[in-house]
């Protein structure tokens, strides 16, 4: 049995309720048997009596008795991974800090679990956790079919930070996308309400009017950076705000889906160039926002397969992209 335990709270565990910290430092300790230790004193927090809801903060000492008749938590099976998993989980890490990891997600996984899907990041996340370190944290999601960056926390506080950033014009999200057709100038900007089509029983997103029942307003900025002849596009892809299937909707509504994608192309006469291998030809190519620590994360992640071949077939240079980027990629233009 191991005696009493002093902790100190990290600072990424600053402002967290004090039972949220107790089981976040120790998984084997149940809810019930968390709030008895902190009704009955047992817990301190710099040598004083605390409640369940207590704020911490970074620095405090929190003492902790000996806990080895804590009744042991039953892993969960998203815990349960297998090396395969853990090995596969690995394999898709970019970028990878003190504080962020960054994932090149490929199409076909699911960001989050829901009815029926089984395989997902958020499930495999537990394979990137350091022996003392807190569980990753997704911050943002990319669509199923959607590969490219997805960023994660390694701690509660770079989530927070994260987040807020992803939510604000301080972060920029570069998608690349083939289109059906040409759109007509070098871009534009798209702003208009998106919502759950009831004809799919939400399964699919339309363009909606302002207040009608589910409907959120959605802008994205689009450029075109190369055409293969008036049959397929390449462009450049900016949401300003983040919508289920926002991008998709969006170039569905101005007449340009994007290539492979089952919801929403559906052109009668319209046959996509020879050659093509199946999947949705869109990626999340690029992410720049401000590092939790400081300074400014850039992570860009390299095309699925399908989209390389796409490009080869179709004679696009993806070096034409980087060449017109601006200097300062902070900037919104």
């Amino acid at each position: 049995m191991s005696g009493v335990q002093h902790r100190e709270v990290a600072s990424g565990d600053d402002g967290m309720r004090l039972d949220r910290w107790l089981r976040s430092q120790f998984p084997g300790v149940g809810f019930a048997h968390a709030q008895k230790l902190i009704r009955s004193g047992q817990i301190r927090v710099d040598g004083g009596r605390a409640k369940a809801d207590t704020r911490l903060e970074a620095g405090q000492s929190i003492r902790v008795p000996p806990l080895a008749d804590a009744p042991a938590r039953k892993k969960s099976p998203a815990e349960a991974l297998s090396s395969e998993d853990h090995k596969f989980i690995r394999s898709l890490v970019i970028h990878q800090d003190d504080r962020v990891i960054a994932l090149n997600k490929p199409p076909g996984l699911a960001t989050q679990g829901g009815t029926g899907v089984r395989a997902h990041v958020d499930r495999l996340l537990i394979g990137l956790q350091g022996r003392h370190d807190e569980r990753p944290r997704l911050v943002h999601r990319l669509d199923r079919d959607t590969s490219g960056v997805l960023l994660i926390a390694r701690d509660r506080a770079a989530a927070a930070s994260l987040t807020k950033s992803l939510k604000s014009r301080h972060a920029r999200k570069i998608y690349w996308a083939l289109v059906r057709g040409v759109p007509a100038g070098e871009g534009g900007r798209i702003s208009n309400f998106i919502g759950p089509d009831a004809a799919t029983r939400g399964e699919t997103q339309c363009v909606l009017h302002q207040g009608e029942p589910g409907a959120v307003h959605a802008v994205s900025r689009f450029s075109l950076i190369d055409r293969a002849g008036t049959r397929v596009s390449w462009v450049k892809l900016e949401p300003e705000t983040g919508r289920k299937h926002q991008l998709r909707v969006h170039m569905a509504h101005i007449g340009h889906e994007v290539l492979g994608d089952r919801r929403y192309l559906d052109v009668q006469n319209w046959e996509a160039p020879g050659g093509l291998e199946e999947g949705l030809y869109l990626h999340a190519r690029r992410i720049i926002l401000p590092h939790p620590s400081g300074g400014t994360l850039d992570v860009t992640a390299a095309m699925p397969e399908h989209m390389a071949h796409g490009f080869q077939l179709l004679g696009f240079d993806e070096t034409l992209a980087d060449a017109s980027e601006p200097e300062d990629l902070s900037v919104r233009r």
